[in-house]
């Protein structure tokens, strides 16, 4: 199995995309090798006695029309109300695709949902991003928005040199007063430590175009104009109010386009766990594995898709990287993940707000997801499944929540077994006012280990990594872990489609494959313009 043969390490959404490109753009014959017994990687779907678990939430929804496309070719439109959009009275006008099927009848279908997701600080609902409405400036009170509207007007009149963190970024950006209110809270409990050690870049990356000023000047464009399309091009990302989602969580997106690859000839081994690479001549000449059964097996491939943590992937060439390039990648650091799903009677959680579609499902909160920035709780952030899609929920007339932690392998919180992870997070979340104890009917505690790279220990030489790698003529590093890199799901794709180009194409350039979610602006590549 040599010529014309592929190895992608991990079978998450870079993998299995690269996998399916390959097969409809190459003659090249994929081999997924996937180290748990799922396909997805993070962006798997869990099942919990017919409740399903969406790791993080994901939002289906990109700038890019060719990812657009490509969700919409696996999973098609829905073409009719789904359970919750009759209960409600929602409108759909101009957002189904006549042709579509209907969520009720089958399954292979994308749905599209109303996002809503806000801020609890201080027991109370802030907007998401935060806006200066009535709303929020009752709950602030004067004093409090006075100080936000002071520090932000110093820090606008008399800028800071270029920012040296994290910490510096938002205040730049924010003001001193909202950065402490709104961003230092939330982002330390995600990354374990405080801003001031977080690079800057990190903040340019993920928050991008957003800021005060473009906040309020969506807020005043939404009194006079409103995007009802379904691709939103004219809406700052953070700001989008729809999404598509597939009606049984993000792994049905994945273990569908799984099926695809699987009947085109492609190969995919779960449990098949990558225990070394042997380099050869500027080349990955050999991939080692372990099966299922405790066999070790080898491929000898043409070309290697590696989605795995770098740190891993550089432990596995066993010597053949330099001192310091290993020394950089096993500084890496990464944030690990727990969700706890917890099935409710109901919410004691009351709110009188209307989601963005104008309506309040009977029982519960509007939101997909909602930040808790409250300090005197690990809690990070919460999930309400039954808003993602009514289906994630086998009794619809229950609550099915997810509880989301951040925490460090080895740390005291991954440490605790499951029962107690459970117990904690009921434990918070009747402590602030979500749910009553009594109203606990089950629940789980599912963990995701290295689920954020993160921008700490060596990222600053992080170029001596990457470097190396590049320099491996058949790899090709894609996705988020495989490139160290905090990407959306629509940007690990991207690196996927671009690195299979490259195979086709003949290119030993990689660097198209690096530089997605690189610049200022989060729109379409104009290179995808067109293109199938």
């Amino acid at each position: 199995m040599t010529a014309k043969t592929a190895v992608i390490i991990g079978g998450g959404l870079a993998g299995l995309t690269a996998a399916l490109e390959l097969l409809r753009q190459t003659e090249v014959r994929p081999v997924v090798l996937e180290a748990e017994d799922q396909v997805g990687g993070i962006s798997k779907t869990r099942v919990y006695r017919g409740n399903r678990i969406d790791f993080g939430g994901h939002r289906f929804f990109s700038k890019h029309e060719r990812i657009m496309r490509w969700w919409r070719d696996v999973l098609p439109l829905q073409g009719a109300p789904a359970r919750d959009d009759v209960l409600l009275g929602r409108d759909l006008s101009g957002l189904l695709d006549p042709a579509g099927p209907d969520p009720e009848t089958s399954d292979p279908v994308m749905l599209v949902r109303f996002r809503l997701s806000r801020i609890l600080f201080l027991r109370r609902f802030f907007d998401y991003p935060v806006s200066l409405s009535l709303r929020t400036l009752k709950n602030l009170g004067p004093l409090r928005v006075a100080r936000i509207g002071l520090s932000y007007l110093r820090a606008r009149l008399a800028p800071a040199r270029e920012p040296a963190n994290l910490e510096e970024f938002f205040i730049a950006r924010f003001g001193r007063e909202l950065y402490r209110l709104f961003f230092r809270d939330y982002t330390e409990k995600v990354w374990g430590a405080p801003c001031r050690e977080l690079p800057a870049d990190w903040g340019a990356q993920r928050v991008k175009g957003l800021s005060v000023a473009r906040v309020l000047g969506h807020a005043a464009k939404a009194l006079v104009f409103r995007d009802s399309s379904l691709e939103q091009k004219k809406t700052e990302t953070s700001l989008i109010s729809r999404f598509l989602y597939p009606k049984y969580g993000p792994g049905q997106m994945w273990e569908a386009v799984a099926g695809m690859v699987g009947r085109r000839g492609g190969e995919i081994r779960l449990g098949a766990r990558v225990t070394g690479l042997d380099v050869r001549d500027g080349r990955v000449s050999r991939v080692r594995f372990r099966d299922p059964e405790g066999d070790e097996q080898a491929i000898e491939p043409e070309w290697v898709f590696s989605s795995m943590p770098v740190k891993d992937l550089v432990a596995a060439m066993a010597g053949a990287a330099p001192e310091d390039v290993t020394r950089a990648a096993q500084g890496l650091v990464y944030r690990d993940f727990v969700t706890v799903g917890l099935l409710l009677g109901k919410l004691a959680l009351k709110d009188d707000s209307r989601g963005p579609d104008g309506l309040v499902p009977d029982g519960q909160v509007p939101d997909n997801w909602i930040y808790v920035q409250e300090p005197d709780v690990r809690l990070g952030r919460l999930q309400v499944f039954n808003n993602w899609s009514p289906y994630l929920v086998a009794d619809p007339d229950l609550v099915w929540l997810g509880a989301e932690y951040f925490c460090t392998q080895g740390d005291d919180f991954w440490g605790l077994s499951d029962q107690a992870i459970r117990d904690l997070a009921v434990d918070e979340l009747a402590r602030i006012g979500v749910i009553e104890r009594a109203d606990v009917l089950d629940g789980v505690a599912l963990r995701m280990p290295k689920a954020y790279p993160a921008y700490l220990g060596t990222y600053a030489d992080f170029d001596l990594v990457r470097g190396f790698l590049d320099g491996l003529e058949n790899l090709f590093c894609i996705g988020r872990n495989g490139q160290h890199r905090y990407n959306n799901m629509d940007h690990s794709m991207l690196t996927a489609m671009y690195a299979v180009e490259a195979v086709r194409d003949g290119l030993a350039d990689k660097s198209r494959v690096w530089s997605v979610n690189t610049g200022d602006l989060y729109h379409e590549d104009p290179a995808d313009r067109g293109r199938k």
